[in-house]
């Protein structure tokens, strides 16, 4: 997919991490018809939760976003991908003719509208799939139910410390194969998502070599993906992580669309099996050996440091007047070895330190 194409589907009504209900409605709105959009029932605090139904073909597919409220790059891709569905490509073609997609893009609107990972009960509906004692939990069931999905793709925002195994590339997308019981067994169902996720990370190799991550597979059966293959239905998560300098998750939704386009056309055109389960394992794990800011040799910055002691900043994600605003924290002090720092100063050296000094914030943690 060029770069160009991207530019011409891609929805600029919506940018920046702070992605509301309210924001969306009129999007919705405008989609034509035959993309059907219907209230599917309410939150805690009584927000529309909405859904997008649309294709014609038998394979059937599920996608939610916004499970949790605070994860919003999935929304602004799936609002790209339903811009290239309503397209005449012959990819967008073939999904319409071959499957029929619903789509829930905010699942959590209490949670979008406070910025929180957590619902207006400040309950995590990702761990929430086996009591479903939250309305936004019962929703996403009914729907399930409903549907019957041959797929679900659970979509989901990662935090900036990850990196892809023992690299220091960030880890800017990010797969699971949920596990379906404790021994992690892979069964029919896994194994299909295992070779939708080998053929997403083959296309996103392309645009980002080295930067696709394997998530953690520890079973949970509270868990949304995990219920879901337990009930042998393919699930994907998907984990929209750092891509440098974007801490709007702009460069990222456009892989995450890039990963939900080839996904669909794989599944449409019948060729998952055309992909190796065994180099599902291949895709590195994730680790978490970033920070934010990691400031090296900090006693020459502050001599009540010790010699050789690193300090590693985190950005703390805080809604402000209907902004998010990235507050500096000051994680771990200490010898930090085989870490890395999406922004780094060693104060070996002057225009390290004379560039540090430019950030106050980060000056006034460390003093």
């Amino acid at each position: 997919m060029s770069h160009k194409k991207y530019s011409v589907i891609k929805e600029g009504s919506i940018k920046g991490r702070y992605v509301v209900g309210s924001d969306i409605d009129g999007y919705l709105e405008k989609l034509p018809e035959n993309f059907k959009v219907q209230t599917i029932g309410r939150s805690v605090e009584d927000r529309e939760i909405k859904m997008v139904t649309l294709g014609g073909g038998e394979t059937k597919i599920l996608m939610w976003s916004q499970m949790h409220g605070n994860e919003s790059t999935t929304t602004k891709a799936v609002l790209d991908l339903l811009n290239f569905l309503q397209t005449d490509e012959p990819n967008a073609l073939s999904i319409l003719k071959n499957c029929t997609i619903k789509i829930i893009p905010i699942l959590n609107p209490d949670g979008a509208a406070a910025y929180t990972r957590v619902n207006a009960n400040e309950v995590d509906l990702n761990r929430d799939a086996q009591q479903r004692t939250q309305p936004e939990s019962v929703v996403l069931r009914n729907v399930y139910e409903g549907f019957r999905p041959n797929f679900c793709f659970n979509l989901h925002d990662q935090r900036t410390i990850f990196n892809v195994g023992k690299t220091p590339m960030p880890a800017t997308v990010s797969f699971l194969a949920p596990a379906q019981d404790e021994e992690r067994s892979i069964s029919k169902t896994r194994g299909m998502s295992m070779q939708l996720i080998v053929a997403m990370n083959q296309e996103l190799q392309k645009f980002i070599p080295g930067q696709v991550g394997r998530y953690d597979d520890g079973f949970n059966s509270n868990c949304i993906g995990d219920t879901f293959q337990m009930l042998n239905t393919p699930t994907v998560l998907f984990e929209a992580g750092h891509f440098k300098g974007d801490y709007q998750r702009e460069e990222t939704r456009r892989f995450i669309y890039i990963a939900l386009e080839k996904a669909l056309d794989v599944i449409a055109k019948n060729e998952v099996n055309n992909y190796d389960i065994k180099k599902y394992t291949e895709i590195p794990n994730n680790n978490k050996l970033y920070y934010d800011v990691l400031i090296k040799n900090i006693h020459l910055f502050d001599p009540k440091y010790k010699k050789g002691e690193s300090a590693g900043v985190l950005f703390k994600e805080t809604l402000i007047d209907g902004e998010v605003v990235f507050k500096e924290r000051l994680e771990d002090i200490g010898v930090l070895e085989g870490v890395y720092g999406h922004k780094t100063f060693n104060c070996l050296n002057n225009s390290d330190v004379q560039e540090l000094e430019k950030y106050v914030e980060v000056c006034l943690l460390l003093k």
